[in-house]
């Protein structure tokens, strides 16, 4: 079935052409045909199925007669990652369109998001947080909505912007069009969807979440020490073109890039302690292959579309199996190939277990020949919490020392200095008299003297 048989506008046919897309994969071709009849939707979809063209071309087909300089569809995403990447495919497939989109998160200035709101863009794709944050103001009025997607619901769940989506619904129309996606169907999440669908087409709902056909899992186990030279190995073989590295924490995304960095690979990170700025810098390195790898928390596990991505590595197993699901999504992406690598120390087999029973079978275990699997890393990845709150408690108790010492050497430097030439002597218990200023200027109320 080709895009044409959706009865689309020619102008996004042609963008759509020139983006690569022949055929529409199974998520376009259940969800557009009744989101271009404007009913709502509810989708079951995976990570990497072409979700976002699902939603993007019936928008923009329906709204393109009726041209009026209003926002009439709201895009609400869980990270900025993911807005920045929906706005840049929603401008490639109205490319040749009258259509206008805006990316509203945060970590950047408000000014042209609030231009956004009062020219009225077609599109806006926003996170809740900096949604509510525009909400504050009378500027952001969305009066003419028409349309409104949950993008990656089950996500936003995770991490805890529940509240703030009923807090964005009350400042929208009750009467729209609705589009829900969501990689799975948590209980709190089946509730808002009868809260906010009516009589929704339902799509693939009942379907199992799994990784891509193409995706060739394997796990390599390896004592938790050793992990960063294990990964270190693989990369120097040269079978990684690119790789993206799931950490489990932030710290432990720093130590390893720089880790990494140290060893002549060129990588970089990316995670929720960085700036926008850097994590945008992040990101256009890899896509462009500045970088051929990138270190990410699980922040980046939704928000990357990178075209061909060979290999993503989990450097730590994901506590949650739906968590391995939406990472090793990133690679073999719109049914190309891709490789999905796990490093299991022994206190991770548990998790997992729990990951091999969601995936339905056992993964491959993998030695890697040849490599010498006593090596150690040069530094801990991980410094124990009780260290960490040592070091911190040391470095506050030196900075309180160092400001008690600022604090004497510069009552010693005043207590030297002595009356300051030329001040005014003050009388016991009242303020200092002013002194004649320079000439023609008078003293007094509204002209004082230099001190």
């Amino acid at each position: 079935m080709p895009f044409s048989s959706f009865g689309l506008h020619p102008d996004l046919l042609r963008g759509v052409k020139e983006m690569g897309f022949t055929r529409p994969t199974p998520i376009q071709q259940d969800a557009i045909p009744p989101a271009m009849e404007g009913r709502d939707v509810l989708a079951c979809a995976m990570t990497g199925s072409g979700k976002t063209a699902a939603f993007v071309l019936p928008i923009l087909h329906r709204l393109m007669p009726k041209r009026r300089g209003v926002t009439r569809a709201l895009i609400i995403t869980p990270t900025r990652e993911l807005a920045a990447q929906i706005d840049e495919h929603l401008s490639q497939m109205a490319m040749h369109t009258p259509m206008s989109g805006a990316p509203v998160f945060g970590g950047v200035g408000m000014g042209p998001q609030e231009h956004a709101f009062r020219t009225g863009v077609d599109v806006i794709v926003a996170t809740p947080g900096r949604l509510l944050d525009h909400f504050r103001f009378p500027y952001a009025k969305l009066e003419g909505l028409e349309i409104l997607v949950l993008d990656e619901a089950d996500r936003m769940l995770d991490m805890g912007f529940l509240p703030d989506i009923r807090r964005v619904l009350k400042h929208l129309p009750p009467r729209r069009q609705t589009l829900f996606f969501s990689a799975t169907m948590p209980p709190p999440i089946m509730t808002l969807t009868r809260e906010l669908l009516r009589n929704p087409a339902t799509i693939n709902l009942e379907r199992k979440a799994a990784p891509a056909v193409g995706i060739t899992q394997a796990v390599y186990p390896v004592a938790q020490d050793g992990k960063s030279c294990l990964l270190l190995e693989l990369i120097k073989r040269g079978d990684m073109k690119s790789a993206l590295v799931f950490t489990r924490t932030k710290h432990r995304a720093n130590r390893l890039a720089d880790f990494l960095s140290r060893h002549s690979v060129n990588c970089e990170r990316i995670h929720g302690n960085r700036s926008q700025a850097q994590r945008t810098a992040a990101l256009a390195g890899f896509k462009s292959g500045r970088f051929n790898i990138l270190v990410a928390t699980d922040i980046a596990a939704r928000g990357i579309d990178v075209e061909a991505l060979s290999h993503v590595i989990n450097f730590d197993v994901p506590k949650v199996p739906d968590d391995y699901i939406h990472r090793v999504g990133r690679t073999a992406r719109a049914e190309l190939t891709g490789d999905a690598f796990t490093f299991v120390s022994p206190e991770e087999e548990r998790d997992l277990s729990a990951i091999e029973r969601a995936v339905g079978k056992r993964l491959p275990r993998v030695i890697l020949p040849d490599f010498e699997y006593s090596r150690r890393g040069s530094e801990k990845l991980e410094i124990p919490l009780a260290e960490r709150i040592a070091a911190i408690r040391s470095r506050k108790a030196d900075d309180r020392a160092r400001a008690k010492t600022n604090a004497q050497r510069r009552g010693q430097h005043h207590a030297s200095q002595g009356p300051r030439s030329g001040a005014a002597p003050r009388s016991p218990g009242g303020p200092a008299r002013p002194v004649q200023s320079w000439p023609g200027k008078p003293s007094g109320p509204r002209g004082y003297g230099i001190r």
